[in-house]
């Protein structure tokens, strides 16, 4: 969803400085000496760090509001526009496509978890979504990430489903291949590079697990359990690669739902870094 339309591209880039600037300020991390995972309270405690505790180097891509490990869900046409562009309701985790931020209602720290709840933006149009008030809850259990996300949605019905990302996850542009298992077989798969007039390409696959790793087969996995889709592409923006650099790689597995009155969205997924074996093993064990 964020960041192909090209005049919306600098706007964010101008954005992205002003926020780098303050990073220091906002970030919130868990370390349990293994993993590293990173918040930024500012906006909406989403996620936008991941790394090996020893190394720090950080495999998220956090470029803008809609860059982060976070909740974003798609509801009905309602007349805002992204960039020039009809939308849909959108509320976001992180904040909107103009570099407002969301709200952080309530915050809470323990040695080895975090808990937030967060009043979204719409991403079009940077208007409050009390409506769709989310929670979070982030754990690190050895070599694993452990997430839950909630949104509890009390506004009108829409009407229509809509793929929902069961998170998106935008990492490194570094890591161009993404691999997953279909028909017991690993697949490798180049995802399609995002133009202004191509959409995300959908996949799907047997596993539940996804991995964005480089040319040593080393990366980031996600799985979400009890899903078997997704949509992908890669993003060159101006070339930067990197946690804040304009170009990077996307992976979202995806439910289809509509939103509507007094509706629950509640799920679990898993982060991890490694090799690509090491991945595979741990997103088993889960499983099992």
């Amino acid at each position: 969803m964020k960041k192909t339309i090209l005049a919306a591209l600098m706007t964010s880039m101008l954005i992205s400085t002003l926020h780098a600037n303050k990073e220091d300020e906002s970030w919130i991390y868990l370390d349990n000496g293994t993993l590293r995972i990173g918040i930024d309270k500012a906006r909406g405690a989403a996620i936008g760090h991941l790394s090996l505790s020893k190394e720090k180097r950080n495999l998220l891509n956090h470029f803008d509001e809609g860059r982060f490990i976070q909740q974003s869900y798609y509801g009905a046409a309602d007349g805002s526009l992204w960039a020039g562009k009809p939308w849909t309701y959108n509320p976001v985790q992180g904040g909107s496509y103009e570099g407002k931020s969301a709200k952080t209602l309530d915050y809470k720290q323990e040695a080895n978890s975090i808990y937030a709840k967060i009043e979204p933006l719409h991403w079009a149009t940077g208007a409050a979504c009390p409506e769709a008030t989310m929670e979070e809850w982030i754990q690190l259990e050895g070599n694993v990430a452990k997430i839950r996300m909630r949104m509890h949605y009390t506004g009108a019905t829409h009407t229509g489903q809509k793929h929902q990302e069961m998170p998106a996850m935008f990492v490194d542009y570094a890591l161009p291949f993404l691999y997953f298992e279909k028909e017991n077989k690993l697949v490798k798969h180049e995802p399609i590079i995002l133009g202004e007039s191509r959409a995300p390409e959908s996949i799907s696959y047997s596993t539940e697990w996804l991995a964005f790793v480089d040319d040593k087969n080393f990366g980031i996995g996600i799985y979400t359990p009890g899903t078997k889709q997704a949509v992908t592409y890669r993003a060159k923006g101006d070339g930067t690669a990197g946690p804040s650099g304009s170009a990077c790689s996307y992976v979202a597995p995806v439910r289809t739902l509509s939103l509507t009155e007094g509706s629950v969205i509640d799920y679990e997924f898993y982060l991890s870094i490694g090799t690509l074996d090491e991945i595979r093993e741990r997103f088993s064990k889960l499983k099992k």
